[in-house]
């Protein structure tokens, strides 16, 4: 059965409107250093700009003393504009992924599927099962799972709050990329998937899915029947990067599990694998759980760290959520030594892996 996507209006919620501040964009700073790994035969290339702006606002006192104090006050405003290029994969049907802190290729091979339908977990989601077709995050079933299958981490900048949904109302960019606020500058978070019905969303993806945590944020935020004409719970396939524990040429079934990252200091950027301090932590290596390898993600699940509430002060999802603590939050597992066979979606990709870089060199 042929497999659609169904769009999404940029509509404000019918009946609650949600004022957010989107403070100028700045491009999430990417090193561009030259990989190590080969690359693969060009068939189709194109890239994504994104132009940043910043305005900051300093003030200068001046005082000297004489017969009188005098104290002259000087504001000055100043705008910088940048731009940064994110180049698509070089093959088509591909996107980026992380593995063992590099950088590598997913070769998509066939269509995805959500095995069993999300009825199956959530009876009263009938509506919602139809609409998102089947496709469900909040529980899994391991043996339900194609032969063969292995866990592909699905690393959502849940930091970022509601613009990881691709909507420019919601403070996402015009790529789809999300957007996220600290200290006055605005960055745009690089993804190796934007969110799903935008320009850089990945191939073979599934477009909408049902979420009881979808449900919770939605009633936080005082909707109660769900947004953008959806059922409630069902909202489009968030921005997100891919991390793995193996490599293969081969194409094989990968379920999807997801993680929620509440902390930006440990979000890699997608061309480089690399992690910057974006906000003040109590950590002595803000970025020493860059999420680029399996490790750095058992790591992150039990470290709590001062950044995350500093981040997400305004973020709906993390107080909607009960405002943990932790760097990253995987729905379902309670534990790293769980990580491996945590099951928290019915959905399953198609790829292979092969340990090679997917942008031009």
């Amino acid at each position: 059965m042929k497999k659609t996507k169904r769009a999404v209006s940029n509509a404000v919620f019918a009946g609650v409107t949600i004022v957010l501040v989107i403070i100028a964009a700045i491009g999430f700073a990417l090193y561009f250093t030259k990989p190590t790994t080969t690359s693969i035969p060009t068939t189709s290339t194109s890239s994504i700009t994104v132009t940043s702006t910043i305005t900051s606002t300093t003030t200068s006192v001046t005082t000297s003393v004489a017969t009188q104090t005098a104290t002259q006050t000087t504001t000055q405003t100043v705008t910088q504009t940048s731009t940064t290029t994110l180049t698509r994969p070089i093959t088509v049907n591909a996107s980026g992924a992380f593995y063992n802190g590099q950088v590598i290729t997913f070769l998509y091979t066939a269509q995805f599927e959500c095995t069993p339908p999300a009825t199956t977990f959530f009876p009263n989601a009938v509506n919602q099962s139809k609409v998102a077709m089947g496709c469900e995050v909040g529980a899994g079933n391991i043996s339900a799972f194609p032969k063969g299958a292995a866990p592909v981490f699905v690393l959502v900048p849940a930091f970022a709050g509601l613009s990881i949904f691709g909507v420019t109302k919601l403070g996402a960019t015009p790529q789809g990329f999300p957007t996220f606020t600290y200290n006055n500058v605005t960055y745009t978070i690089l993804t190796q998937c934007g969110a799903a019905l935008t320009e850089t969303a990945c191939p073979d993806h599934m477009s909408l899915i049902y979420s009881p945590a979808f449900t919770v944020v939605e009633q936080y935020l005082g909707i109660k029947n769900g947004v953008f004409g959806l059922p409630e719970g069902v909202l489009p396939t968030p921005a997100h990067d891919h991390l793995v524990t193996f490599a293969t040429n081969t194409s094989i079934p990968w379920y999807i599990v997801v993680v929620l990252v509440f902390d930006p200091n440990i979000f890699p950027n997608p061309i480089t694998g690399q992690c910057q301090a974006v906000v003040p932590s109590n950590v002595s290596n803000p970025t020493e759980n860059c999420l680029n390898n399996i490790q750095a993600l058992e790591n992150a699940m039990t470290t709590y760290d001062n950044a995350v509430a500093v981040a997400n002060a305004n973020n709906p999802i993390w107080q909607a959520l009960g405002k943990p603590g932790l760097e990253v939050v995987v729905p379902g597992v309670s534990s790293p030594s769980q990580l491996l066979n945590a099951t928290n979606s019915n959905m399953v990709l198609y790829f292979s892996d092969p340990a090679v870089y997917p942008y031009p060199i």
